[in-house]
This record gives C-alpha cells, structure tokens and sequence, in this order.
C-alpha cells in the first residue's frame, strides 16, 4: 500500500484500515509460531503498511 493511497482515504477509514492491518499482523505471527507461514515478507510489509497509517494520520493531527 502506498502513502498516496492512504492520503486519499478519511481519518475514519484510517483508523478501520489499521485496525484490520493489526489484525493481519497477530494473524501472520501466530501463523509463524505454528510453523505455517509460507511468506516470511509478508509480516515487515504488514508492519510498514502499520507505519504508512500511522504517519499520515500524525500528520493530519499536526496539521490541524
């Protein structure tokens, strides 16, 4: 996901994505835990789509 793609979305769906973001993430940990995880790359790009939703949404609070 890029940041310019975030960008375009509401806060409020923002805020949804991350929660569903966050939610793959445990998901793909306990995968990896049981052994069953084929894409170990799969688990940083989680991650950084996480940050990408954090950053936008910081910096339209500090643009406020």
């Amino acid at each position: 996901m890029r940041a310019e793609e975030l960008r375009e979305l509401s806060a409020d769906d923002l805020v949804a994505k991350q929660t569903e973001l966050k939610e793959q993430l445990f998901k793909l940990r306990f995968q990896k835990a049981i052994g069953q995880l084929d894409n170990q790359n799969k688990l940083g790009e989680t991650r950084r789509d996480i940050a990408r939703v954090l950053t936008v949404l910081k910096q339209r609070e500090q643009a406020q």
